[in-house]
C-alpha cells in the first residue's frame, strides 16, 4: 500500500523514467537468461544414439510436416506476384521479359526467406514452445532433472538441429514452387508469354542472390528454434501460460527475424 501510495505522488517525468528503467531490466535480464540457456543447450548429449533418433523425429515433425503448408503458400504468392509485376508494368519502354526477372529476385531476396520464415516463425514456434511448455507445467522437465539429465540439451537441441538442417531445403523448396506458379499464370492465362517469362527468369541472374537467401534463412531456424524453446522452457503456472508463451515466442521471433534481417542485408549485400 506505502510503495503504491508513494507511486501516485510521483510526478510524471519520474514515472515514465522509472518505466523506462523496468522495461530495460527486465529486457536485459531476459537477454541474460536466454544466453545462459544458450550455453546449456550446446552442451555435449550424454547418449549420441538418443540423440540422432530425437533429432529424426524432429526433422520429420518440423520440417516434413511443413512441406504442404510451403508448397501451397508458395504457389499462390509467386502467382500473385507474376499477375502484379505484369499489371505494373505496363510502358513499352519496359521489356517484357522484367515481369520473370522481377519475381524471381523478389523471391530469391526476400519471400523464399525472410516472409517464409515469418510464416514458418508461427507454425513451428508455436509448436515448439507448447510442447515444452506443457512438458514444463506437468513437471516432465523437472523429472529429468531429478535424474540427472540436462533438460535443455536433451529436449531443445535436437530441434534446433534438426530445423537448422531442414531448413535450406524448404527454402529452396519454396524457391522452385513460386517460380513455377508464376508460370502457371504465363500458361493459363495471356497476361504474359511463357516464352518470355522464362527468358525473364533466366536474364541477368546472380547466383549470390541464392547462397544469400540460404544464409539468412540458417539464422532465422536458430532463431525461431532457440526463441521459441526458451519460452516454453521457462513457462510458469498452467494450461493459461502456455498458450501465452506460444504466443510470446511468435512475436519475438517475428521481431528478431526484422531485424536481423536488415543486418544481414546490409552485410551481404553491400
Amino acid at each position: 500500500m506505502e510503495v503504491a501510495a508513494k507511486w501516485l505522488t510521483l510526478p510524471s517525468f519520474c514515472k515514465k523514467r522509472l518505466q523506462r528503467n523496468m522495461i530495460l531490466t527486465s529486457s536485459l535480464t531476459t537477454f541474460g537468461r536466454y544466453c545462459l540457456f544458450i550455453s546449456r543447450v550446446f552442451s555435449i548429449p550424454d547418449k549420441w544414439k538418443v540423440f540422432f533418433k530425437r533429432t529424426i523425429a524432429e526433422i520429420s515433425k518440423l520440417g516434413v510436416d511443413s512441406i504442404p503448408l510451403v508448397i501451397i503458400i508458395s504457389l499462390f504468392i509467386g502467382a500473385v506476384i507474376a499477375i502484379q509485376m505484369q499489371l505494373n508494368i505496363s510502358s513499352p519502354l519496359i521489356p517484357a521479359y522484367s515481369v520473370g526477372l522481377a519475381t524471381r529476385d523478389i523471391v530469391l531476396l526476400e519471400f523464399s526467406s525472410s516472409i517464409l520464415c515469418l510464416i514458418l516463425a508461427g507454425k513451428v514456434g508455436s509448436n515448439i514452445a507448447s510442447e515444452i511448455g506443457t512438458m514444463r507445467v506437468t513437471e516432465q522437465i523437472d523429472a529429468l532433472e531429478i535424474m540427472g539429465v540436462n533438460s535443455s540439451c536433451f529436449l531443445v537441441l535436437p530441434k534446433v538441429v534438426a530445423f537448422l538442417f531442414f531448413m535450406p531445403i524448404l527454402v529452396i523448396l519454396c524457391m522452385g514452387t513460386s517460380l513455377i506458379g508464376g508460370l502457371i499464370v504465363a500458361i493459363v492465362t495471356d497476361i504474359i508469354s511463357v516464352s518470355r517469362y522464362t527468358y525473364g527468369l533466366q536474364a541477368m541472374f546472380n547466383e549470390w542472390y541464392v547462397w544469400y537467401a540460404l544464409i539468412k534463412c540458417l539464422f532465422f531456424s536458430f532463431i525461431i528454434s532457440s526463441v521459441a524453446s526458451f519460452f516454453g522452457y521457462y513457462v510458469k503456472g498452467g494450461a493459461l501460460e502456455v498458450g501465452k508463451a506460444s504466443t510470446n515466442a511468435v512475436v519475438a521471433s517475428s521481431i528478431l527475424i526484422l531485424l536481423f534481417d536488415v543486418i544481414l542485408t546490409k552485410i551481404l549485400l553491400q
